[in-house]
């Protein structure tokens, strides 16, 4: 009898602190420019994965990410154009430099809530309680180029981000060029997050 109830409490403890996640469907993973821009909601929806983290007691990590993808900053860009009222020449303008612009560092908008506050401080780079990577198909850790705060007023960040929580801090995490996150041959993108609580993915998968 004690071995069976020692059984359940590993087996309780296991569950207590694993990493619970929700997956979004499968995307392009390419760095082709959309003949048309898809609607904003559903584009981004499409580009967001959470998770979270789970000690014994309380809920110790959640986390959202969406990857700001040419189809993402496509959509996004044709949402500003909207709002600004741009036509013509205009609107061609600010379309070109988004597409531009996604030609830059990848971006992952990343939004963070952590039980204990004085965790939340990704923006302090190797000092920080959490390692952030991402990983390529084959397992190799690529380390960003920065993570920073979004400084944005939080009314606005909710609105480009439904799914920004009332206690997350966003940040902004970039990966240089130098190895690439998107392309045919690319299966799978997974961001690792990771301290001496645990760790957690969040996977986009290409279809």
């Amino acid at each position: 009898m004690m071995i069976v109830r020692q059984t359940l409490f590993a087996c309780g403890l296991a569950l207590a602190l694993a990493a619970c996640g929700t997956t979004n469907g499968k995307v392009r993973l390419t760095e082709d420019w959309p003949a048309r821009a898809g609607d904003y909601e559903d584009v981004t929806t499409a580009w967001t994965r959470e998770t979270t983290l789970r000690g014994i007691y309380q809920e110790a990590l959640e986390v959202t990410a969406t990857f700001k993808s040419p189809e993402w900053r496509a959509a996004y860009a044709e949402k500003l154009a909207a709002n600004r009222g741009l036509i013509g020449a205009a609107r061609d303008q600010h379309m070109n430099q988004a597409q531009a612009e996604a030609a830059g560092n990848y971006e992952i908008e990343l939004m963070v809530t952590t039980w204990d506050r004085r965790e939340n401080d990704l923006d302090r780079g190797a000092k920080s309680a959490w390692r952030v990577v991402m990983l390529d198909d084959a397992g190799n850790e690529i380390e960003p180029l920065e993570i920073v705060k979004d400084k944005r007023p939080t009314s606005i960040i909710r609105a480009e981000y439904p799914s920004f929580g009332e206690f997350a801090t966003a940040y902004i995490v970039r990966f240089a060029r130098t190895k690439p996150l998107l392309g045919p041959s690319i299966r799978k993108l997974e961001l690792r997050m990771s301290s001496v609580r645990g760790g957690v993915s969040l996977v986009w998968d290409s279809n």
